[in-house]
């Protein structure tokens, strides 16, 4: 029996997350759910993701298949510092505003949040929370963590991203990366994935699938060795270790294999700036009044400010979140299923909300 209980013809800009899974990753998870295989890791699905991700990031990574973003976040730091070691990070940074206080109160880690204009760190602003070593009555600064794309649609270059690598380990700290959207960035930047992680000098970095066309599934992504430890128990001692591992592990091997990866996030990217560039084309010619942007679109997410008002009548026909409610400012994602349709539909309702405004 086939049980469909949403309407198909539903669609909305509020998460990536929102999107179902790609059809190239469901045939994957097809393909790994026959017979019998080894649990908790030992399968050949799993065996193989070694040599697949050591092709995107370099011969010594070691990778450690997880359930969900917030788990890679937490079980990862909590491999780079001590019990007293703390981690910088944006204050719009996900782990600071979005997994419930998972990395203090879960990872028992500090988190030491620094203001940025774009959610994006740099040497200087790093250097804001980047003291106080050896003082007993400060959580000792360890781990700088980054986010790639950032939570405000931003993307690091690599040449920001060796710069504050540089910057960090010139200071004894270890550098993170949340790739949640790490996809994203690889096709707005046009470079290899160990472009900017491996070769720019991250040491940790968690890789993001789900919102990227995968059912579930991330993983943690050791690229110094020296950088972490532990990992093979700590994803254990946090509920992140999948008995049927092999099939998180089968759909990061399709996610990876073919460019999927790329067409996935370059396609979400497009839609974006098809969005983008259809409204600043009516604010230009005046067919759109009273829509500003808050950032660059640079990624899969655009943000923006609207008139009073018509956020919420807009969210009848189309559902998407408040960014700060206070200024109107909106935040509209798009997926890897996101159609052109899709963005002219919204558009067009936009416009219509616009005029009753």
């Amino acid at each position: 029996m086939t049980l469909q209980l949403h309407d198909l013809n539903l669609r909305g800009f509020a998460s990536d997350n929102y999107a179902g899974v790609h059809p190239e990753i469901l045939d994957a998870i097809a393909a790994a759910n026959q017979g019998h295989q080894i649990a908790y890791g030992e399968d050949v699905y799993t065996e193989r993701l070694h040599e697949v991700f050591a092709e995107h990031f370099g011969a010594d990574v070691q990778v450690f298949p997880v359930f969900n973003g917030t788990g890679a976040n937490v079980v990862g730091l909590q491999s780079m510092v001590p019990r007293w070691g703390a981690v910088v990070c944006a204050k719009t940074a996900h782990i600071n505003t979005d997994e419930a206080g998972a990395p203090e109160r879960v990872g028992g880690l500090k988190l030491l949040p620094v203001e940025t204009p774009d959610g994006k760190l740099t040497p200087e602003l790093i250097d804001r929370e980047a003291w106080g070593w050896g003082d007993e009555h400060r959580a000792q600064p360890l781990v700088v963590s980054i986010t790639q794309t950032t939570e405000l649609g931003t993307a690091y270059t690599v040449e920001e991203i060796r710069a504050i690598a540089d910057h960090v380990h010139g200071l004894g700290m270890k550098l993170h990366m949340d790739g949640a959207r790490i996809s994203n960035a690889a096709a707005t930047l046009g470079v290899p994935l160990r472009a900017f992680t491996t070769d720019a000098g991250v040491d940790v970095l968690s890789f993001g699938g789900t919102k990227n066309g995968m059912l579930y599934g991330e993983a943690v992504v050791v690229l110094n060795p020296e950088a972490s430890d532990g990992l093979i128990y700590l994803r254990k001692l946090n509920m992140q270790l999948a008995s049927k591992m092999r099939f998180i592990s089968a759909q990061l091997i399709a996610l990876l294999s073919d460019d999927l990866y790329l067409r996935s996030a370059g396609h979400a990217n497009a839609m974006a700036t098809r969005l983008r560039t259809a409204l600043e084309r009516g604010v230009a010619d005046g067919s759109i009044q009273g829509v500003g942007f808050s950032q660059e679109t640079q990624a899969n997410g655009v943000f923006a400010t609207l008139p009073a008002g018509v956020a919420d009548r807009l969210r009848e026909h189309f559902r998407f979140y408040d960014w700060d409610a206070a200024r109107n400012e909106v935040r509209w994602m798009c997926s890897f299923d996101t159609s052109e349709q899709d963005i002219d539909d919204f558009v067009a309702a936009l416009v219509q909300e616009l005029g009753a405004a």
